[in-house]
């Protein structure tokens, strides 16, 4: 038995070294939606630049997958810890190495080329991390708190956007236009070779899972745990991939072309806009634990389908409230939208991870959350662009976002309640009765 102090201790080095795997992950995005277009895609008109450049965003989310698969495979077999250290060792040194990398004027078209290299094995990298950072908490969490400890790896997300805008914040703030597009702009990417040694440091200190050390003591690892997931778990990770449509593409057009949508479109002053971000990011990170509490008292289904309607129901309000130019509403749509996003995140490890058996539960989780990013999250920055480039307004893009809220209901439907239950080596089958058992958990 895991006692209250162990736990907050792993909940804490899960958030931290999540928070520093996400933010070279999220430096990235800043970057490619403000700088990359002119360093790596000078040849293109300004709109098909940043197309490019985001494109280039999206090459990280299509190699995302296949670092869910691998990762995950060893996660099942060998063990969560060394799988969270190896990807976080990777993913510190790609971003170093973007730092470094030459810009178009200096080496040409090998410029974009490598840029796009490094963002595939970004992409790769932290595949295989939101598995096994998850894992880690709720497989030692007690199971009438899961949700509340769960959320905690998950507030490393917006927390890494936060850093993340903040170091470009800083860096943009305290040199010249001139000298951030000459060298200030590789200064975020460096740090991260400082971070992620003690990222390394947490990881390695924190035990394994309980529920792995089941597996080994009683020798029921699965031998190869992504078959048993794609040939006998498909309906259920088709399901979760559904219900990550309205979160998904929502996070992405708030916090990434959101950036585009108000420098380029609105003209607001990129310190401005980087401002409202961090703030939104902020208020997202401490009240995501608050969600995942709940979701131990009323349910994880009823918790993230709230949010998720709530996105399909603000996202028209986010978009006019943007369009003012003004600087309090900017925050405000920024700081109201994230919140309620915020909800369906913090659930997501918890009820993610009650769909699947522990021996394949690492393979589960990761391929359903990563190729969901495949199919929602990458293409969003692009198909922003396109949409209001095509209508020269805000609303096809709106339209497209409640869409995906409307998939993501259908989809959880279909997803079995489990809070409060404990997690076997094996998962039930859900039956017809599978709601009252559920809400007596609960109670």
């Amino acid at each position: 038995m895991v006692d209250n102090s162990d736990i907050r201790r792993i909940a804490w080095s899960s958030a931290i070294g999540a928070t520093l795997e996400w933010y070279d992950f999220f430096i990235f995005g800043s970057a490619a939606a403000l700088i990359f277009n002119k360093l790596f895609f000078p040849a293109f008109d300004p709109v098909a630049g940043t197309i490019a450049s985001l494109a280039t965003f999206a090459i990280g989310f299509i190699a995302r997958p296949l670092g869910g698969i691998v990762f995950g495979q060893f996660g099942d077999r060998i063990g969560r810890k060394a799988m969270l250290v190896m990807s976080l060792t990777m993913m510190g040194g790609v971003t170093f190495l973007i730092g470094l990398l030459p810009t178009y004027s200096q080496v040409g078209v090998t410029a974009p080329l490598l840029l796009t290299f490094l963002r595939f094995l970004q992409g790769f990298a932290v595949g295989g991390e939101w598995g096994g950072a998850t894992l880690m908490v709720i497989e030692h969490a007690p199971a009438k708190k899961r949700g509340a400890f769960g959320s905690w790896p998950q507030c490393g997300i917006p927390a890494a956007l936060l850093l993340s805008i903040g170091v470009m914040a800083l860096t943009t703030s305290v040199m010249s236009a001139d000298q951030f597009t000459a060298w200030g702009w590789r200064i975020p990417f460096l740090v991260s070779g400082v971070l992620v040694v003690f990222g390394i440091f947490l990881r390695r200190s924190v035990s394994e899972s309980p529920s792995f050390k089941k597996l080994q003591k009683a020798n029921a690892k699965d031998r190869l745990p992504i078959a048993t997931v794609l040939k006998h778990e498909k309906r259920k990770t088709v399901a979760i991939i559904a219900a990550q449509a309205a979160e998904n593409t929502s996070f992405y057009a708030i916090v990434v072309y959101s950036l585009v949508y108000l420098t380029q479109d609105l003209h607001v002053p990129r310190p401005l806009a980087l401002r409202a971000l961090m703030i939104g990011a902020f208020l997202q990170t401490i009240t995501q634990p608050i969600f995942g509490a709940l979701s131990d008292r009323i349910g994880r289904k009823r918790v993230y389908m709230g949010g998720m309607i709530f996105i399909g129901l603000f996202i028209f309000p986010f978009y006019a409230m943007l369009h003012t130019a003004s600087f309090p509403m900017i925050v405000a749509a920024i700081s109201i939208a994230l919140i309620g996003q915020g909800s369906t995140q913090a659930t997501q490890p918890s009820l993610m991870g009650e769909q699947y058996a522990a021996s394949i539960r690492y393979s589960g989780v990761s391929v359903a959350y990563q190729f969901a990013t495949v199919i929602w999250s990458g293409p969003t920055p692009i198909l922003a662009a396109l949409l209001v480039g095509w209508a020269g307004s805000y609303w096809p893009l709106a339209a497209y976002i409640v869409l995906a809220s409307v998939i993501s209901v259908i989809g959880i439907t279909q997803l079995r309640e489990a809070a409060g239950q404990e997690l076997g080596l094996k998962e039930p089958t859900p039956t017809d009765d599978d709601a009252a058992r559920q809400t007596a958990a609960v109670a």
